[in-house]
């Protein structure tokens, strides 16, 4: 607990006095911005698309005030979750025998520094517009680098993070980022840089109420493959209750191959992590002692995988410490 009072600490000094506009009651309500297209039509569009599998972005949703949580378009099935174990077990399989021993020796913590390369996608030069200032930016850096470090409380990683570069981008027609949509595949298309191992992190306003989707790794990384986040959940924005940044942290985690903790429900083949309890369904807010599956321990509520507030969430476990390092070698090494 001791860690943990000391990371509230230090996030609560960057929290800005601005309310976004959330609803929170007995369950997270969010904030759909006014201008948002519909999400079912973004993602027909993106169906039909040259480039149209699935992108399996792993949005970190709201609920709506009526208790509905917003559909996360990227929450996948138990078949997708099939057809993805099979390939990594497969790539891991070619990787052992390629290097033997090597391939399972002890990775020293933040061992793996990952490029980030950071687009701030605007509509104009105002902060209403998306234009948010940099020490933003950089302390989402030191959020990344302290919750993979596991110096938050959770078990320490394999990865650190370098900010290599800030590219700023005045293009109305991409704001606000609309999941799955031309525009969004147009944006990332033009700006994607680096190879598989680099971090290519999109910041805007969203759209249908999101806070943030990534793509998982794949075979093959194409240009659409990065992280989308809400501008203002960065540390010391204005989405109250997700402005530590930890929506950068829980989307990166997707990006290096985890799941959340409540997939599969209580049944089948759950995260793929043998250390997360099964969980039923989401958790919001900060239910201490929320049990909802059978199976051994509480609902993992205080991990970046599941949607609690940012105050609520603090670690990764050691198993997915492991998963990320065997997808990282198996897919963007």
């Amino acid at each position: 607990m001791g860690l943990r009072l000391n990371l509230l600490s230090r996030r609560s000094a960057g929290i800005a006095s601005t309310s976004f506009a959330l609803l929170l009651g007995a369950v997270s309500a969010g904030y759909v911005p006014a201008h948002a297209a519909p999400l079912a039509n973004h993602a027909a569009e993106h169906a039909a698309s040259e480039e149209c599998e699935p992108v399996h972005a792993n949005a970190r949703a709201k609920a709506r005030p009526d208790g509905i949580t917003e559909h996360d378009p990227n929450h996948l099935t138990e078949a997708e979750v099939a057809a993805r174990e099979s390939e990594l077990a497969e790539l891991a399989e070619k990787q052992a025998r390629r290097e033997g021993a090597a391939a399972f020796a002890p990775v020293a913590p933040a061992s793996i520094a990952i490029p980030v390369v950071v687009h701030v996608i605007q509509e104009n030069s105002t902060r209403a517009g998306g234009n948010i200032p940099d020490s933003m930016i950089h302390a989402q850096i030191d959020v990344l680098n302290e919750s993979f470090a596991g110096a938050t409380g959770g078990a320490p990683t394999a990865f650190g993070f370098t900010l290599q570069s800030i590219n700023r981008v005045t293009n109305p027609s991409w704001y606000p980022i609309n999941y799955g949509s031309s525009t969004e595949r147009s944006m990332k298309r033009s700006l994607r840089t680096g190879g598989a191992e680099t971090l290519n992190l999109y910041l805007g306003d969203l759209s249908s109420g999101l806070l943030g989707w990534a793509t998982f790794p794949k075979r093959s990384i194409n240009k659409l493959d990065g992280v989308v986040v809400l501008n203002e959940s960065l540390p010391g924005g204005t989405a109250t209750n997700y402005n530590l940044g930890d929506t950068g942290t829980h989307e990166v985690g997707h990006w290096l191959n985890l799941y959340h903790t409540f997939q599969g429900g209580c049944s089948g083949s759950g995260d793929g992590v043998s250390d997360t309890p099964a969980e039923a369904s989401p958790a919001y807010q900060c239910p201490t002692g929320r049990d909802t599956c059978s199976s051994a321990g509480v609902d993992p509520i205080h991990n970046f995988m599941d949607y609690t507030y940012d105050s609520c969430m603090y670690e990764f476990t050691p198993g997915q410490a492991s998963r990320m390092l065997t997808a990282w070698n198996a897919y963007r090494a």
